[in-house]
């Protein structure tokens, strides 16, 4: 069959990997849909989206509408006569009247089993939930949030010590292998979508900074996946009283594991060492193994206790 007219739709690096994966297997967009450059990291330098950069590589023409919700937007996609719309983390919701836009409907690469985390953070959520597998899903979408009928899933297991980071990249390289092995056949009506069990479904919000405040009161095991389900965005974080007197110290907790009981009440460091630093959770005990100061760069348990000790501390 001819290669289909695809518009792509997505911004972040989950979203870069199915679009070089389409290109890779010579199905090159005729546009890209991305969300507007805005200010990132420290200096708050004006920055391109990954998927923005890599169309600007590869020569395919790029739209960064503010909404989809505009008639001129709506025109200039239907002037594109899209076969289909692949939308990946994009970042905006598709009004109906560019769901109808495609003539063979708009795919969704979801990173979730479906119907089991619809949301914005089904990576962090699996984690949190202590889920044992995650996948991607390819999704027709409709205007319900990711609810719409499932053409083909692929799981993986999800290893005990792994972040979110980590999950994440495996998840994008899964995703952009799973639309390029389904789309000719989905396409061609050989996969017919097979309609989500709602009862089934749970939703996974936006993470805000404040969620990852670890809270010592909570069991160690659950602390420990909100460590893994943080990292890299936007970190699990704890506060410490700083010897200056000034404003408690923002530390920032990158890699931890429970470690049993230890007598001491909820939020106290009762070791600070080359292992790491432990402290008294509502049940149970943290250990910290990787740790950062403000201002300065993630480091192991053992340089960490030579540049502060906790011990003996009351984290808040």
């Amino acid at each position: 069959m001819k290669k289909p007219r695809v518009i792509f739709a997505g911004t972040p690096e989950f979203a870069l990997a199915s679009l070089s994966a389409l290109v890779d297997s010579a199905v090159v967009p005729v546009a890209i849909l991305t969300q507007p450059d805005r200010p990132s990291g420290r200096g708050k330098k004006i920055t391109s989206s990954p998927v923005k950069r890599y169309a600007e590589e590869h020569g395919i023409p790029v739209m960064q509408p503010v909404t989809l919700r505009n008639d001129d937007i709506v025109a200039e996609l239907e002037a594109l006569e899209p076969d289909v719309m692949i939308v990946a983390a994009y970042g905006l919701i598709l009004p109906q009247t560019v769901l109808d836009i495609p003539t063979r409907g708009c795919l969704n690469v979801h990173a979730s089993v479906l119907p089991r985390w619809r949301g914005a953070a089904p990576i962090q959520a699996a984690i949190l939930a202590g889920d044992k597998q995650s996948g991607v899903s390819l999704m027709s979408m409709t205007e319900g949030l990711d609810s719409g009928p499932v053409f083909a899933i692929e799981r993986t297991d999800i290893d005990a010590d792994e972040s979110a980071g980590e999950l994440h990249d495996r998840l994008a390289k899964l995703g952009g292998q799973l639309l390029v092995a389904n789309l000719d056949d989905i396409l061609d009506g050989r996969i017919v979508a097979v309609p989500q069990d709602d009862s089934g479904a749970s939703y996974a919000g936006k993470i805000k900074t404040a969620d990852a405040r670890l809270d010592w009161s909570r069991d160690a095991n659950e602390l420990a996946r909100c460590v893994r389900a943080y990292n890299p965005v936007p970190g699990a974080f704890f506060f410490v009283e700083s010897a200056s007197g000034r404003e408690p110290l923002r530390i920032k907790c990158w890699r931890a594991h429970s470690a049993g009981n230890v007598d001491a009440a909820p939020g106290v460091a009762v070791s600070s060492n080359a292992d790491g630093v432990v402290v008294s959770c509502g049940s149970g005990a943290l250990c910290m193994t990787e740790l950062q100061l403000p201002g300065r760069r993630p480091v192991q348990a053992h340089e960490f206790s030579d540049q502060l000790d906790l011990c003996g501390q009351e984290l808040g």
